[in-house]
């Protein structure tokens, strides 16, 4: 019996019982003992603001950190009350929908639209909300804790979505969804193995970029836009960016780099929600950066 996976499961349902205010409180408590028992979170936190924002005032960076963890803990204590409860109790709390003609104009035109949802606020309601709008693919890798499994999937395709491994047969679906004018969404800021990305500028720094959304682009020709759902003190407010002209360039440099300027637009709407904890930079064209090592 995997005592540890019903636990954790257990929590989950506990935590996914509390109103959305209540789990921001509680997950803003958390948040703040991460911050201060000075955690790796908040290390490398540090580290990456220092590396994209050189010229910020050190004591607005510190706090920009600190808000970051303790907004990541929101959003992990968030996603539990949003897989758990009805979609309509969610869909009270989306204050505005911002540009939204940007993906319904997609969608009514039969023409795939590619989602690239970074990892700002609250990924969750926004996937869950573009399966509400159209027919969405997006790719999934089973939680490590077994358990957890089931929970996630059904809070992730409570609206509709349809959740494909991350592998060759997981890619071809996202191709067939698109050609077939559905939604693909896709968090653009993860680290790919090496086989699957290649370096472009992010704030300035060469960094290891997926071509995932490159490849799909070129062997689609989709609509693309980004977004991502911002925390209000009253709920959200989903967001939806035009992407660049030349994300749609032939030259996989030139469109990855459009893809990371796309990222640090959204970053821009609110930095203090953006998962800064994450390591973004462990690679360099020459090898691994060493950059987060203690």
């Amino acid at each position: 019996m995997d005592i540890k996976g019903q636990l954790a499961a257990g929590a989950l349902k506990l935590v996914g019982r509390l109103p959305l205010r209540w789990s921001r409180r509680l997950g803003g408590t958390v948040g703040r003992v991460a911050v201060w028992s000075r955690g790796d979170n908040l290390r490398i936190s540090r580290i990456n603001l220092q590396r994209c924002y050189p010229e910020m005032d050190a004591a607005e960076r510190e706090k920009l950190a600190r808000d970051s963890v303790i907004n990541t803990a929101i959003t992990g204590f968030e996603v539990a009350s949003l897989w758990r409860q009805p979609w309509s109790r969610a869909e009270d709390v989306i204050v505005r929908v911002r540009n939204q003609q940007l993906l319904t104009s997609g969608v009514e035109e039969g023409r795939g639209v590619l989602v690239l949802a970074p990892h700002i606020g609250n990924w969750e309601i926004f996937g869950q909300f573009l399966a509400t709008v159209g027919p969405t693919t997006s790719l999934y890798a089973p939680p490590k804790i077994a358990a957890l499994d089931p929970l996630i999937r059904e809070g992730r395709e409570k609206t509709g979505a349809h959740l494909v491994p991350t592998n060759v047969r997981g890619v071809r679906a996202l191709l067939k969804a698109l050609k077939d004018g559905g939604i693909v969404g896709v968090l653009p800021d993860q680290e790919p193995e090496l086989s699957g990305g290649d370096f472009a500028p992010f704030f300035g720094h060469p960094t290891l970029t997926m071509t995932l959304a490159y490849n799909l682009i070129q062997r689609t020709g989709c609509k693309v836009v980004f977004g991502f759902a911002k925390r209000l003190e009253d709920g959200f407010e989903l967001v939806l960016l035009p992407a660049e002209q030349a994300i749609f360039s032939e030259e996989v440099k030139v469109s990855l780099a459009a893809l990371n300027r796309g990222v640090e637009s959204c970053i821009a709407e609110a930095p203090e929600q953006y998962q800064w904890e994450y390591k973004r930079f462990r690679r360099v064209p020459e090898g691994k950066s060493g950059l987060y090592r203690q």
